[in-house]
C-alpha cells in the first residue's frame, strides 16, 4: 500500500506546442513554438493500492500531452500566464491529478535564451492559489 503522503511525480518535459500568443497583435499574427513542462502529482486514491503495472492507476502522460497541445492551439492569447492557467485548470479537471506545475518557455525576446512562467495549482482550490 502506498502512503497518502507520497511525493510521487510524473512529468512531461519540453513538450513543443504551437500557439498564437503575445501582447501585440503583430506577435499573435504568426504561430510560435513554446516549450511546456508539466509536473503532476497523482491523486492519493490512485496509489492507494499497488500499481501492478496498470496504467489506470497512474496519470497517462501521453493523454495529458495531447490535451496540452490542444489547449495551446485552441485560441489566441496575449499572455503565457493565461495559457499556463488554462493548462493547469484543464489537467486538474480532466485527469486524476492532485497538483500540477506548468512551466512555459517562450523564445521571443532578443539577447535571451527564453522568457517564461511557472504556475502551480492544486485540485479542489481556486485559480488564485
Amino acid at each position: 500500500m502506498q502512503s497518502e503522503n507520497s511525493n510521487d511525480q510524473i512529468f512531461i518535459r519540453g513538450l513543443v506546442v504551437t500557439s498564437y500568443i503575445g501582447v501585440p497583435d503583430e506577435e499573435r499574427a504568426n504561430s510560435q513554438d513554446l516549450l511546456v513542462t508539466a509536473i503532476m502529482a497523482p491523486k492519493p486514491e490512485l496509489r492507494a493500492e499497488p500499481l501492478d503495472d496498470d496504467i489506470s492507476r497512474t496519470i497517462d502522460y501521453h493523454a495529458v500531452a495531447v490535451r496540452i497541445e490542444e489547449i495551446a492551439a485552441e485560441r489566441p492569447r496575449k499572455l503565457i500566464e493565461t495559457l499556463a492557467e488554462d493548462i493547469a485548470a484543464a489537467v486538474l479537471a480532466e485527469f486524476e491529478v492532485a497538483s500540477i506545475t506548468v512551466e512555459i518557455e517562450k523564445f521571443i525576446m532578443p539577447n535571451t535564451r527564453c522568457v517564461g512562467v511557472i504556475t502551480t495549482r492544486f485540485a479542489g482550490k481556486g485559480q488564485g492559489n
